[in-house]
């Protein structure tokens, strides 16, 4: 059955790793809508930017005019109290766009809104405001100042505002337990792991409590087990917290993993957005097929891709947004070929059949074959 199809019953449409929607009722978020969005590094952008608006590429951009295309028409909504997960390799423009959601850079041409506020016709004086409250950021080195506590380097942003030392102590203290480092808030980065360290940066981006989080490569620095945690970390924060993410990553499984919506930059381009689902089993070209060709579907498609209309069945029951390696395992289990599909609220949306489950987590065979 076709995601399309499945939608059309009425299930929910799908959304990453946590229930975004409760997520976004936690707090008060706001969402971040990109239009029309230029990039062109060098001494005189604006007389390359019709050449960009007319096609041409970076390379020729370069080889005529001196001048790097960093971005090119980029639109992107990130809705409220989501993930928004922005992939691409090296050189994609990845940075490049997260960068102008604080306004760290200037773009040549276009739009970057935070909720009610276009960030691009700010002066300096509510530049800095915006950064202070309506942004904070994690980034891939830490950034921690090696000479403060992980208490000072938590409640930095705070003392910035010039919030009372009793509040902004207890403030911190809070993030500080949240994210596991309770006990450490006396001793400086250089006693602590990466992981470590990483927390400490989140806790102290949590602590300013601005509605959008900007995460640029934040783990990526780590080893493998550390940077699994730190996801798993910043998933349960999210359903308590209820933010609007945007998190910078090469990594596909780290993509699919915490993302509600992705995006795929390559030259400075969006070449598709949608859901993790929607990428993995609908690739808009040969360059995102080969991303996504050795992902553990299982782990991505979830049932309410896979479910069939019809009465329920007796067997268990598996819930909507579950993914199906689950539900296989779940059927395994209990020596059963089928499940009821149900909602949030138990209702039965349909069944699913171990048959399609086993189908489903195979890749389709290329035309090499």
């Amino acid at each position: 059955m076709s995601e399309a199809a499945a939608w059309s019953m009425g299930a929910p449409a799908p959304t990453g790793t946590h229930d975004a929607a409760n997520a976004a009722d936690a707090g008060s978020a706001v969402g971040v809508s990109i239009k029309g969005l230029y990039k062109v590094f060098g001494p005189n952008p604006q007389s390359c930017l019709p050449l960009v608006m007319e096609g041409m590429g970076k390379a020729q951009l370069l080889a005529q005019t001196g001048h790097v295309l960093g971005l090119r028409h980029i639109d992107l909504d990130m809705p409220a109290g989501q993930i928004q997960v922005i992939m691409g390799l090296s050189g994609s423009g990845k940075s490049t766009l997260i960068r102008h959601i604080n306004r760290l850079i200037d773009p040549t041409a276009g739009v970057v809104q935070v909720g009610a506020d276009d960030v691009t016709a700010m002066d300096e004086k509510r530049l800095r405001a915006f950064r202070r409250e309506r942004t904070a950021m994690v980034f891939q080195k830490f950034a921690l100042f090696p000479h403060f506590t992980v208490q000072e380097n938590t409640e930095y942003g705070l003392q910035i505002k010039g919030v009372a030392r009793k509040a902004r102590r207890e403030q911190a203290m809070r993030w500080i337990e949240r994210v596991g480092l309770r006990g450490y808030e006396s001793h400086y980065p250089s006693q602590l792991s990466g992981g470590m360290q990483q927390r400490v940066g989140l806790a102290r981006a949590l602590t300013n409590d601005a509605p959008v989080l900007l995460m640029d490569e934040a783990f990526s620095a780590l080893d493998p087990l550390i940077r699994a945690d730190m996801q798993s970390v910043l998933l349960d924060l999210q359903q308590e917290i209820g933010k609007t993410i945007v998190f910078i990553t090469h990594d596909l499984d780290e993509a699919l993993r915490l993302g509600d919506r992705i995006a795929i930059l390559r030259d400075g381009e969006v070449v598709q957005q949608g859901t993790g689902q929607q990428i993995v089993l609908q690739p808009a070209d040969d360059y995102i097929a080969s991303f996504v060709r050795d992902v553990n579907r299982g782990r991505v498609i979830r049932c309410r891709t896979l479910m069939q209309p019809g009465a329920p069945v007796p067997g268990p029951s598996v819930d909507a947004g579950l993914v199906i390696e689950e539900a296989a395992r779940l059927l395994s289990a209990e020596g059963k070929e089928q499940a009821n599909v149900v909602n949030a609220k138990g209702r039965v949306l349909g069944t699913i059949a171990m048959a399609d489950i086993i189908a489903a987590m195979v890749p389709p065979r290329s035309d090499a074959g």
